[in-house]
């Protein structure tokens, strides 16, 4: 189930410039497995201060991108009456983070998320992000359903 920016806009209250995720590749049909991608562009606005030199993707943000594409598995999961009440899921932990290389401007990002269990409205996630097959950072992160959007 490919989704596009257009769909993820309508899961994720997030927007530009903190939209950080571009296309949801694939979640597998029990909603247990997700790969979704990001582009990282030179034109992000974090590229003209870390560093004008040497360009590297903060980590922190690395990490932000693959809670939002754990929120969509988490989403996807969901029924199609809970999706319709705007459900939102806030980042409540990370756990686990590990960095293995640096992201640059030209770099695809695909984060590999998988569901581990859910309990009283908290949800665990493993995610890791690759660049060209390589592990660039793996974590536990943990989401919150704590609040419905109303329209």
């Amino acid at each position: 189930m490919q989704q596009t920016i257009n769909d993820i806009m309508q899961l994720l209250p997030h927007r530009y410039p903190f939209l950080l995720i571009d296309r949801v590749l694939e979640i597998n049909e029990d909603a247990t497995e997700a790969r979704v991608l990001k582009n990282v562009t030179a034109n992000e606005p974090q590229f003209t201060g870390h560093f004008p030199e040497m360009p590297v993707m903060p980590g922190v943000l690395i990490v932000e991108a693959m809670a939002q594409a754990c929120a969509v598995l988490v989403m996807a999961r969901l029924s199609e009456e809970e999706r319709k009440k705007k459900a939102l899921f806030y980042f409540a932990g990370i756990d686990g983070v590990r960095f293995k290389r640096i992201v640059q401007p030209g770099d695809q990002l695909i984060f590999e998320c998988r569901y581990i269990k859910d309990r009283a409205n908290i949800c665990w996630c493993e995610a890791r992000a690759l660049v060209d097959g390589n592990v660039v950072c793996e974590a536990k992160s943990l989401m919150s359903a704590r609040k419905v959007i109303e329209e």
